[in-house]
């Protein structure tokens, strides 16, 4: 019913009329583990899409996110599960929209913290010029877009540090990436960096806050709520297949035979519409997504 297509070995073009094919897509870097993820759920919806003339489903990965805007765009791949600083991106660029969010966990939306030392002088994100940040990577939404997009909006300039070493200019914030959540409390434990910034189910999760660490830190600003994830569609999908599909993942939460798809799907426990206030963080996300790649990257 499904197989692994690698990006390097895709085929060169799709018919983009319903071809009986649905495609799920996935931006990765560990192409098997993610198939191994992915393969459940498609499973599970491609047998109740016969009635819109689906017969088959098909998973291809993409290297970046750019690759899979090409998909998208070529119709090569026509749904997609994505961190909400990305489905922004791809929707701005036009080539998907988000038609249901994904509650993991037990959390449909998330926010940033940003936390410095007990015995820092900094108060306020407004504290921060001239002082050092640890994201996580240029590809995270809840510790790097979301929180970047703020300092933005409050008018703070950031600037790329070459190490934790490295000093910004008075009037900027330094900022430097870390690669994992537990790596950034570390950093800012032992002083590397002035500050740093995680999910706020992050800051909670004792293995990657561990409480030895919590107890020397505080919070000093968070950013808004935005959703967690978020189903998205490729412009110009059949409506009728985008609905069917639609129905299909909001009802498997209801249904006992779809529990191992949605827990091997990254944990997922339902999938839910976008209300006009996921939408309007969304939309928020996108403006400051587009001006840290235009004013910061």
């Amino acid at each position: 019913m499904s197989a692994v297509l690698p990006a390097q070995a895709a085929p060169q073009g799709r018919d983009e009329s319903n071809d009986g094919v649905l495609v799920l897509g996935r931006v990765s870097d560990d192409p098997k583990a993610h198939y191994d993820q992915l393969k459940p759920l498609l499973d599970y919806v491609i047998p109740r899409m016969a009635e819109v003339g689906i017969r088959s489903g098909r998973i291809l990965m993409a290297k970046d996110l750019q690759q899979m805007s090409s998909y998208l765009r070529r119709g090569r791949v026509d749904w997609i599960n994505e961190t909400a600083g990305n489905a922004a991106l791809l929707e701005q660029r036009g080539v998907a929209h988000a038609f249901l969010i994904t509650e993991r966990d037990g959390a449909q939306r998330y926010h940033s913290v940003f936390f410095v030392r007990r015995d820092s002088p900094i108060q306020s994100l407004q504290d921060l010029l001239g002082h050092r940040l640890a994201f996580q990577s240029p590809y995270s939404t809840s510790a790097y877009y979301l929180p970047a997009a703020t300092l933005l909006e409050r008018g703070l300039a950031l600037e790329p540090l070459l190490s934790p070493m490295d000093r910004p200019a008075p009037d900027r914030v330094g900022y430097v990436f870390a690669r994992t959540e537990l790596n950034i409390a570390t950093w800012v434990h032992k002083r590397l960096v002035d500050v740093g910034v995680l999910s706020n189910l992050d800051w909670m999760n004792p293995a990657r806050m561990p409480p030895v660490f919590a107890q020397d830190f505080r919070v000093i600003g968070r950013t808004e709520d935005v959703p967690r994830a978020l189903m998205l569609a490729r412009t110009g999908l059949d409506p009728k297949v985008e609905a069917r599909l639609r129905e299909v993942l909001q009802e498997a939460a209801q249904d006992p035979e779809a529990g191992e798809a949605l827990r091997r799907f990254l944990g997922t426990a339902r999938m839910l519409p976008v209300s006009v206030e996921d939408r309007r963080a969304l939309e928020w996300l996108g403006r400051g997504a587009r001006r840290v790649r235009a004013e910061v990257e």
